[in-house]
């Protein structure tokens, strides 16, 4: 297998100016000129963001600015949905906090007293399940969940939790509960619509960097999607590839 080594090169940075100058007025990306100034200097800090929104395949370099407006609106919208969805299923999801322990059972019945809590602060944006979050579920009822695509999701969300705890914990930019609950929105809502995939260990250090370089939620969800989307096809590929 053929390695190949990227070297990075003082002064060849793609900096903000030189990003502009490769799109036309139409907003077409010479995406050509631009590779090969990532590959030479890599990419400025402050365009980062929307540089891998390209690069992961969010738009295509031949839209235009007009299309991808509508493209990200309609996007934005659509995670919006699916997000409200979770929050139905979950009322957590969006709150700004998450949970580090299970609130249900492999049968479906909630879990009121959880044998294994995380002493929290109130600051730090993780709460430990209570009677009333132990409960939450379609019909907030408290009552047996039936339906295996929630048990299977509600299930993981913990799971979640636990890893959101552990991704980047040196990072400043954790130390803020909102990014945390961001992170762990993210996964949940993608655990909910991908029920191949659902969630595994290591898709919240995927994840995280999305988060850090796009200020908007559904943005970095959508870089994400795209990001799972390609490793899966990866993985597709690989195994039929040595079948």
């Amino acid at each position: 297998m053929e390695v190949y080594k990227l070297t990075i090169k003082a002064g060849k940075t793609l900096s903000e100016r030189k990003w502009k100058a490769a799109f036309s007025p139409e907003g077409y990306l010479d995406i050509g000129k631009t590779l090969s100034r990532i590959h030479r200097g890599g990419i400025h800090p402050s365009i980062r963001g929307e540089v891998w929104e390209f690069l992961l395949g969010c738009y295509d370099p031949r839209s235009t600015i007009e299309e991808r407006d509508e493209i990200r609106e309609r996007r934005r919208e659509q995670y919006a949905k699916w997000k409200e969805v979770c929050q139905n299923l979950f009322p957590l999801v969006g709150s700004g906090r998450f949970i580090t322990a299970p609130v249900i059972t492999e049968d479906g019945q909630p879990i009121h007293d959880p044998l294994v809590l995380l002493e929290t602060h109130p600051d730090n944006g993780v709460i430990v399940p209570t009677p009333e979050t132990a409960n939450a579920k379609p019909s907030c009822t408290g009552e047996r969940v039936t339906d295996k695509r929630i048990i299977q999701w509600m299930l993981t969300l913990h799971q979640i939790g636990l890893d959101v705890l552990r991704t980047d914990r040196t990072l400043v930019f954790y130390e803020k509960k909102e990014n945390l609950a961001k992170l762990w929105d993210i996964l949940a809502v993608y655990a909910w619509i991908d029920t191949d995939v659902g969630y595994c260990q290591g898709m919240s250090d995927l994840c995280s960097p999305m988060i850090m370089l796009l200020s908007d939620e559904a943005d970095a969800f959508w870089c994400f999607e795209r990001l799972m989307r390609r490793l899966v096809n990866s993985i597709i590929k690989f195994v039929l590839d040595n079948v």
